[in-house]
């Protein structure tokens, strides 16, 4: 392991670059105790944890937010195969090995929420537990990703879809990535988000850009410094390993065959935003959650909050996370895993 530092950082938290069979992961680490992982979606970085993992560390937990393979300082394939979710999934149980441990509960938000899903799903042996966080699980089925996404919008263009060809978002995003970030995060923050509430924020419009909807205000819970620093990565690294996620649904579809229809049955938790417009669109997951996520602990819609739930609302998120973490179902699943 190797160390690097950081400015943003507590001084009771370390940074590490761990070796990966696909590399290496960068990640911060603060306390002691058992292992949590935490897992950032797009387009963030391990910082996004920044609020939490002082509040698991206070608690006796080891903390641990990675950057996902193709963002910050972890790194980044050529390749766009490369950022297939059975990497990612293999990824985070090497991350565990290389701490030391057998087992971690994970814990992600938005696509970090959909690796921690499959890694749960997956690596049931090294995951005892999954917190889901904006995004619910929603298990394989029988229709191609890219054959559903095609059909959602009319004549215009879901932004999954818009970020499949390699260049095309990057094209529009790299040549003013702070103002790009800026936008994308206030547009989907509850006390800056369009009044129509209705997502069309996830549509291009034929010939535009999906920055031609977002708005300019900055959320509250965004400071000019934080911002900087999302900033200041994404420069350096560019946008394409963080958007290779998006390029890897159908691979994922293929590779996930064996797995059409599986539940997570680990003790599980779901926590989102009232305002997040994927609710609406991903109801029909959050219904079948007593089939597809049958250890589920805990559920919770905060209200007035977007997408951004572990920064827009970091308190309450702290409590409910601990909340769980401490449950006797959880407890009683990790006392269970330690005496195999």
């Amino acid at each position: 392991m190797s160390h690097v530092a950081d400015p943003y950082t507590s001084a009771n938290a370390q940074h590490r670059l761990v070796d990966v069979p696909g590399g290496r992961i960068h990640l911060v680490e603060q306390g002691r105790g058992p292992l949590v992982l935490l897992v950032h979606g797009f387009p963030e970085s391990w910082y996004s944890w920044r609020h939490q993992l002082p509040a698991l560390a206070a608690a006796g937990y080891r903390a641990v937010a990675v950057d996902v393979r193709g963002y910050g300082r972890s790194s980044k394939p050529h390749d766009v195969a490369a950022y297939r979710m059975t990497a990612h999934a293999e990824d985070n149980a090497a991350v565990v090995r290389a701490l030391g441990e057998e087992t971690a509960v994970i814990v992600g938000h938005d696509w970090g929420a959909t690796i921690a899903a499959h890694c749960g799903l997956l690596r049931p042996d090294v995951f005892t537990a999954v917190g889901l966080l904006g995004v619910p699980y929603a298990p394989r089925n029988p229709i191609r990703p890219t054959d559903a996404f095609a059909m959602i919008g009319g004549d215009e263009e879901f932004y999954v879809s818009y970020f499949q060809e390699p260049g095309r978002a990057e094209a529009e995003i790299e040549p003013d990535v702070r103002g790009w970030l800026a936008g994308f995060y206030a547009t989907l923050s509850a006390d800056t988000m369009p009044t129509s509430g209705d997502g069309s924020v996830f549509f291009v419009p034929e010939g535009g850009r999906l920055a031609d909807r977002f708005v300019k205000d900055r959320p509250s819970w965004l400071t000019d410094a934080e911002l900087d620093y999302y900033v200041g990565e994404f420069e350096r690294t560019g946008l394409t390993g963080a958007l290779n996620r998006y390029r890897n649904v159908d691979r994922d579809w293929e590779d996930l065959a064996e797995w059409d229809g599986a539940p997570i049955t680990q003790p599980s938790l779901f926590l989102a935003g009232e305002k997040d417009a994927s609710l609406a669109w991903l109801a029909d997951a959050v219904k079948a959650f007593p089939t597809t996520l049958p250890g589920l602990v805990s559920s919770h819609i905060l209200e007035n909050c977007g997408h951004w739930v572990q920064q827009e609302r970091p308190e309450e998120v702290n409590r409910l996370l601990l909340a769980w973490l401490q449950s006797p179902d959880l407890v009683a699943e990790l006392a269970e895993r330690l005496r195999e």
